[in-house]
């Protein structure tokens, strides 16, 4: 419980961070989803960020992440497309949170991002582009040899 907190907490002071730093503007930090960052499952999540079906699997989104990943706590992972994307999330689907990073994109934004998330254990993780108005997919299962989450 205490690690969720953790986790709403440093997500509320860097939306506050971004905001006042001219990165976002205020009605973008208002609108972060904390529904979605609550969100225990993949659906959830989707449901939470308005989306009314599954999304589709594509290869026009692509998922970089490790096969294996030694250390859970510091997995890198990268999401790209060839779709006009407007938003970006990356899913870890057995974690105590399933969203675990979201990016939006700016018109005429690349649609490129890359992070490391924390994974507890060996999960699916999961790439989601939004892209008129729909969302799509592509996953990846990532075995954990040295849990991040509390491992």
């Amino acid at each position: 419980m205490n690690l969720q907190r953790r986790k709403l907490m440093q997500m509320t002071a860097l939306v506050g961070l971004m905001a006042s730093a001219g990165l976002i503007t205020q009605a973008e930090a208002a609108t972060w989803d904390k529904a979605a960052f609550e969100a225990k499952s993949v659906d959830d999540v989707v449901k939470a960020l308005g989306g009314s079906t599954a999304p589709t699997v594509s290869d026009k989104v692509t998922l970089r992440a490790p096969d294996i990943a030694e250390n859970g706590a510091v997995v890198p992972v990268g999401v790209e497309s060839s779709l006009p994307a407007t938003q970006m999330a990356i899913l870890v689907e057995k974690n105590p949170s399933a969203l675990a990073a979201m990016f939006i994109l700016p018109e005429g934004a690349e649609p490129f991002a890359s992070t490391r998330v924390k994974m507890g254990k060996s999960s699916n993780v999961i790439a989601l582009v939004k892209s008129d108005g729909k969302w799509f997919m592509s996953a990846k299962e990532v075995k954990v040899t040295l849990g991040g989450c509390g491992g």
